[in-house]
Parts: structure tokens; sequence; C-alpha cells
């Protein structure tokens, strides 16, 4: 069943959301909670560590400041040239139009490089339309960048750069985190299908965010 329909199950004539996976390392914990009465084992899912970056703004952001958000985050620096960077960017550019008003919906892009200073970073998100608080186009120091990109979101980037031409190769996938931090999905920016899957499953999250919400998780 394509689209957004294919996460909704009926159930006893009530809409019951297909979960997406958890990506990442897992560890059973000593701790229980009950199901139907069984004591069943607590799962410790990976979650993206804090960190501290700059925005187009100069302020600093880290993950509090996405708190209750779902976060859409792609990777980036600004001789964007490849097409796959270009792609990412276009999708990105997309959900931005679609979720403008969606205060649930947080857009990321990180810059690999970190000669990207803030000067830069305005003049970027100025192309892009990305406003910040919305949309934050990030920059900080090579260790912090590396540890979350490789530690964090488990993609990878790799410095090219000699000293006439600054080249990075880096993942163009896109990664959705839900309102814990946790990785719930990666997406190929250059596969349409994936990309449109994104979008579904965005929603699938705030739905997902706003049951544990009415339920008091």
């Amino acid at each position: 069943m394509p689209g957004f329909l294919y996460y909704l199950l009926q159930d006893q004539g009530k809409n019951r959301y297909k979960p997406l996976p958890i990506f990442g390392p897992k560890v059973v914990a000593s701790t229980f909670h009950s199901v139907r009465g069984k004591q069943i084992p607590d799962t410790v899912y990976h979650i993206v560590d804090d960190f501290s970056l700059v925005n187009q703004s100069g302020d600093s952001i880290s993950l509090s400041t996405w708190k209750g958000k779902v976060v859409v985050l792609n990777l980036f620096y600004s001789h964007v040239n490849s097409d796959g960077a270009k792609l990412a960017l276009k999708a990105m550019r997309g959900f931005n139009e679609l979720y403008q008003k969606n205060h649930m919906v947080h857009l990321a892009s990180v810059s690999v490089d970190d000669q990207d200073d803030l000067k830069t970073l305005a003049d970027v998100a100025k192309l892009w339309s990305a406003v910040p608080n919305k949309w934050d186009v990030l920059t900080g120091d090579t260790t912090t960048v590396n540890k979350l990109v490789k530690k964090s979101l488990l993609l990878d980037a790799v410095n090219q750069s000699t000293s006439i031409e600054r080249k990075f190769i880096y993942s163009n996938k896109i990664v959705l985190l839900d309102t814990k931090h946790r990785i719930r999905g990666f997406y190929e920016a250059s596969d349409k299908e994936a990309v449109s899957k994104l979008d579904d499953e965005i929603k699938v999250l705030i739905a997902e965010e706003l049951r544990n919400i009415k339920d008091g998780r």
C-alpha cells in the first residue's frame, strides 16, 4: 500500500501506526517493565550525544534546543559540487516548505567543513531560505562535528582537501530523529522513493509523539 496509508492499520475502527525501527546499537538493561502482567527487560537504544554547534545567526545550538522536536538532518559544506549534495539540498528545501508551520518538525544541516564560518553560514542560509529556529544551518570545530557525524549519526565524512581545493566526501543520506534523539531512519537523497518515504515517516513520528503526549509518556 503506497504512501502514508501504508502505516495505518485498522484495529476495531481505531488507527494503529506501524512503528518505525530504531537504528544503532542497543543493549538490554537490568531494569524491567510490565506488559500484560509479564516483566519484560528494558532496552537501551542508541541516541545522539549532546553537542554544541553554532547556527547561521551565531546562536549556540545543542540537543536541548530541539526538545520535543522531530528532527530532519543532513550534511553539507558551502561548496556544494556533487549531484547527491544538490539533491539533498533540494529535498531539505522541500521539507522546509512542507513543514514550515508545523512546530513539531525541525530541520538541521551540519557543515562538515570547519572553515564554513558564520558569514558563510548566513550566506548559505539566505540562499536556501533557511530561517533559524526552524532550519538551523550549523558549524563547529572538527572534533565536535566528527563525533556528531560518525559516533552519533552513524554517518561518515572524509576530508580530501588540498592546499588548492576544499573537498569532502560525505554521506548524502538524510537522517530522521525522534523527540528522544533516537535515529528512526536513513534516506538516500538521490532516491525519490526514499525521500517520499521520509515524508511519510515524519508524519508517523508526529503521530507517535502526539499519542505519547496523550498517554502521558
